[in-house]
């Protein structure tokens, strides 16, 4: 299959997940309350191409191929997206969206956000279950890049990290984190060496990858022994160019055994462009290849793989609680790295460029890099990832989100209490203004998009 469709087929396929059971949200509340449903396009926007009815629901495609919507019987202020349809019939009040008490409007509009959040929280809680959860190593240093940002705030191997940015005792998923969304910022660091603390301050190196800035601090953890697998070849580099080969197993380097992934970057780095040797494990079979590093704008000496393991790949079982634990805590992660970026952009600490801000071509550039990088099967991460920033954002008070429409009941509610109303004059403005707010986020982004493109 070509690689265009297999691109268009995964985004549909997360794209078309993540919008939809936000929509079913809705329509699953509205239904439940015994609300009349109109419609319910599970892909596109705007007037019917094709469908069925059950009872009185149009279940359809619309002819716009941006997004999916559920449409309350005489609900008309999304009407120029959704498509006006024939309202003829006479329906009984107590079917009418608009005569609904607030809270009930309230529970509709929240159903959306809330399946997109259980659609987050469900994947690595049933991954959890299945799969384990990640064996992460006690934060003890076993690597310092030469040069790099570790060794020149003294940090040594050997060392344990006991502080990292105020957090005592904190996992290499946190130390890792922040420091991604921190480059060239100074980070306070405590190590226990030999018994004793020491204060350090680390600032870790700014680098870019796939069009992102991101931080570094050129370690890495001591790590057991453990198959050193390639998992991806660049293209255009040595390792390609040598015949090496996805899955092979290296065994040694100039006659050295390899016992993890830290010895064999370090066995590069130190061969720089001299001939590297490497015996491989082959599907049972024992070759020979030999390449030489290549050296990046970065200074770093590479031959251009990936490892197919790294210090996620080993999982421990868990019970139920201990993956509830996990997937709460996974989303928590997210939201607070999502957070901790936003609050650097508008404090001024991080441009805008820099932020790593996706829009519409960010996204497809994701998903066609993961489905071609682990197929299928690793859309399922980037799924949660997408979902649970779709049930956040729309919880946004920006009018035309879920968020907006639950501020304006916040506000005739308040205004109820002095026996006033919002005219629907006032409420189709709201959601002009809104309208004029989310094209403005998609132009923004999608400059963004495009200026990471050029830049390439």
């Amino acid at each position: 299959m070509p690689d265009f469709i297999i691109v268009i087929l995964a985004v549909i396929f997360v794209l078309g997940i993540a919008i939809n059971i936000h929509e079913f949200g809705h329509f699953a509340v509205a239904k439940l309350l015994g609300m009349r449903v109109d419609a319910y396009s599970f892909f596109g926007l705007g007037p019917r191409i094709w469908g069925f009815k059950r009872g009185h629901t149009d279940y359809r495609i619309s002819a716009i191929p941006l997004g999916a919507y559920v449409k309350l019987y005489g609900d008309e202020s999304n009407s120029g997206l959704e498509g006006k349809d024939d309202q003829g019939e006479i329906v009984p009040e107590s079917e009418l969206y608009e005569l609904r008490p607030r809270w009930q409007k309230f529970l509709v509009m929240i159903g959306g956000p809330f399946m997109n959040i259980m659609l987050a929280l469900a994947i690595p809680f049933f991954g959890a279950l299945i799969y384990g959860v990640p064996s992460m190593p006690a934060p003890i240093i076993g690597m310092v890049k030469s040069g790099g940002a570790a060794e020149q705030s003294g940090i040594k191997v050997g060392d344990r990290i006991i502080g990292f940015d105020g957090i005592e005792n904190p996992t290499w998923d946190r130390i890792r984190n922040d420091s991604l969304v921190a480059p060239e910022k100074e980070i306070p660091v405590v190590v226990e060496r030999g018994g004793q603390k020491v204060p350090l301050t680390i600032k870790p190196s700014k680098i870019e990858q796939d069009g992102n800035v991101i931080g570094s601090l050129d370690l890495e953890p001591e790590m057991e022994a453990e198959p050193v697998v390639v998992g991806e070849i660049q293209p255009d580099m040595p390792a390609a160019a040598s015949g090496l080969q996805k899955g092979d197993w290296i065994v040694s380097v100039n006659g050295k055994p390899v016992r993890n992934r830290l010895e064999m970057k370090n066995f590069i780095s130190e061969a720089k462009d001299q001939p590297l040797n490497l015996s491989i494990n082959r599907n049972g079979e024992r070759k020979e290849i030999s390449t030489r590093a290549k050296q990046s704008e970065g200074g770093d000496w590479l031959i251009g793989i990936k490892f197919g393991n790294t210090i996620e790949s080993a999982r421990e079982p868990v019970g139920v609680a201990q993956a509830a634990s996990f997937a709460v805590n996974s989303n928590l992660e997210v939201i607070r790295l999502t957070g901790k970026v936003f609050g650097q952009l508008f404090s001024g600490q991080r441009s805008v460029k820099d932020a790593g801000v996706a829009g519409p071509i960010g996204i497809v550039q994701i998903i066609s890099q993961i489905v071609r990088e682990a197929g299928f099967v690793g859309l399922i991460s980037i799924l949660a990832v997408i979902s649970l920033n779709l049930g956040v954002f729309n919880l946004l008070p920006i009018p035309m989100l879920d968020g907006g429409q639950i501020a304006v009941l916040g506000i005739e509610g308040f205004l109820g209490l002095f026996g006033l109303t919002l005219s629907m004059a006032v409420k189709e403005k709201i959601q002009l203004a809104g309208l004029a707010i989310i094209l403005l986020l998609m132009v923004f982004t999608l400059f963004l998009d495009i200026s990471r493109l050029v830049g390439r």
